[in-house]
């Protein structure tokens, strides 16, 4: 008889529509044999593996002669699969917040069903074998109480850990956040700005150290897993830095004495020294700085400091490439043209026009990428993904390297397109994700006493990353999924595109 886990009938009926992927085994011990251990650490792989399995955790795990498959076991066999550990994407935006104009009416429309559908990405999430999401920037208040659902079992999904607002900035339709005037907004925007912001958004910016001290536990209080602020400001050329050096160290101590993680969005030079000079643990999209290429001694600082980067890889790898690199060709033929009859010299301006058309920037965060990866930093996928405008009012999609789900499995295989090998991606993705979540105790590597967060995969990895999308099985904390039936409701979701489905 399935085991019910101690919920009581009415208790499950009422949860059934969120919990209806779960799949009990009929033990409450499972044991996994037959196949080939990718552990997450970067080893060899071990073949003829037994990972067993009791209640959340992992019990015994490594080779057939080391381990014993318990009496009464449920046994599963995984003979010619892989097993690995579950994914991390250290930077996703689960809530749907607005921000761009032709996203403004579907937030209206959609504001209400905030908490179904933040379940709904991170249900797209783990349908991908994606077990656990850092969210860096969104609706706090629906982000802790989804994760809190997530967290009791009232809900599947990726394990969600939430920053809510940037600190510094003032929400989706503010002057530090979109470029918006304040003379502009209409009184719903105001809301919303004031709904992210959470009290920690462009007044923090005016605060003493010692005001900030004050002001960042009272965030703090609110439930943030982590503190994500602006070291810089968010749209580039020019790009003003945030806080002073006193400020900076403020909210990453006070976030360190709560066992917190602090972040930051940093995109100059200086700006992104002044940050990691303050103890920052992580780093958003570090190999974007403005127009500029990271210098050697930044990139040795961010290594042996070892901050975290989570790398916006998926936009810059792939069909973007491709993309980049055709419409490079086609700018290059139109201004050798226009040179031609050019009476003045190019202003600044319209040199940043041309570098904008050439992809300039795309070119140079490729390069800081790879600068990175060479150096042997500690580096995460990290893809930014996010919500586009509800289906029913979208004039084109938006472009699938940002998708909840299949973006980080793009980003990943986009860090062996920047020169990562196979099991430097799969370490990226799972044991440094961990170390990002501050919970390598718990997950990110398959070992005795951590969760039991695992995929089965059809095909090998490590002889080519793209048989990540082969999912076979998926484990959350012991509990196998029924991925193919995730998201249970689909709110702002289509199924997925042919072009970029996951092979199962």
């Amino acid at each position: 008889m399935i085991q019910n886990r101690g919920l009581r009938r009415a208790s499950w009926l009422a949860i059934a529509p969120f919990a209806a992927a779960l799949v009990f085994a009929q033990s409450g011990v499972v044991a996994i044999e037959n196949g080939t251990l990718i552990d997450g650490n970067g080893g060899p792989a071990v073949r003829d593996a037994i990972v067993v399995i009791s209640g959340q955790t992992i019990t015994a795990i490594g080779p057939r002669a080391s381990v014993r498959v318990p009496a009464g076991a449920t046994v599963v066999d995984a003979t010619g699969k892989y097993v690995m550990p579950g994914m991390i994407d250290t930077n996703v935006h689960l809530s749907l917040y607005g921000g761009a104009r032709d996203r403004y009416e579907s937030l209206v429309r959609y504001n209400p069903r905030q908490n179904e559908i933040v379940l709904e990405a991170a249900q797209i999430d783990l349908s991908h074998g994606i077990t656990t999401v850092r969210d860096s920037y969104g609706m706090l208040i629906p982000l802790t109480q989804v994760r809190d659902r997530i967290a009791r079992r009232e809900a599947t999904g990726a394990r969600i850990l939430a920053a809510g607002n940037i600190v510094g900035w003032g929400g989706p339709y503010s002057i530090s956040f979109s470029l918006t005037p304040d003379r502009d907004l209409t009184l719903f925007q105001e809301q919303m700005n004031e709904a992210v912001a959470q009290g920690a958004g462009e007044e923090l910016n005016d605060m003493t150290p010692e005001e900030l001290r004050v002001a960042i536990n009272k965030y703090l209080d609110k439930g943030p897993d982590f503190i994500k602020y602006g070291g810089t400001s968010h749209f580039s050329q020019p790009t003003y830095i945030g806080f002073s050096p006193e400020a900076q160290k403020v909210m990453v101590d006070e976030a360190h004495k709560r066992g917190r993680g602090a972040e930051t969005h940093s995109t100059t030079i200086e700006g992104l020294r002044l940050s990691i000079l303050a103890g920052v643990d992580l780093i958003q999209h570090p190999e974007l700085l403005t127009p500029r290429e990271m210098p050697d001694d930044l990139v040795a600082l961010m290594r042996d400091r070892k901050v975290i980067g989570s790398m916006l890889v998926s936009t810059i790898t792939g069909e973007p490439w491709t993309k980049h690199l055709k419409s490079k060709e086609d700018a290059q033929k139109k201004f050798e043209k226009a040179d031609a009859s050019l009476t003045h010299s190019l202003t600044f301006t319209e040199q940043r026009r041309r570098a904008a058309e050439l992809g300039t920037d795309l070119e140079t965060r490729r390069r800081n990428a790879q600068k990175l990866i060479q150096a042997g930093c500690v580096l995460t996928p990290g893809t930014d993904s996010y919500w586009g405008s509800a289906p029913e009012l979208a004039r084109e999609p938006k472009p699938g390297n940002q998708d909840h789900g299949m973006g980080t499995i793009l980003a990943i295989e986009g860090l062996v397109e920047l020169g990562m090998s196979p099991s430097q991606a799969i370490v990226s993705a799972t044991k440094n994700g961990a170390i990002a979540c501050r919970r390598l105790k718990d997950f990110g590597t398959l070992e005795a006493g951590k969760l039991a967060d695992l995929l089965i995969l059809d095909a090998d990895p490590l002889t080519d990353i793209h048989n990540i999308r082969k999912l076979n099985a998926v484990y959350k904390e012991g509990q196998k999924i029924d991925f193919a039936r995730l998201p249970a409701v689909r709110v702002l979701s289509s199924p997925p595109r042919a072009t970029t489905a996951t092979a199962r």
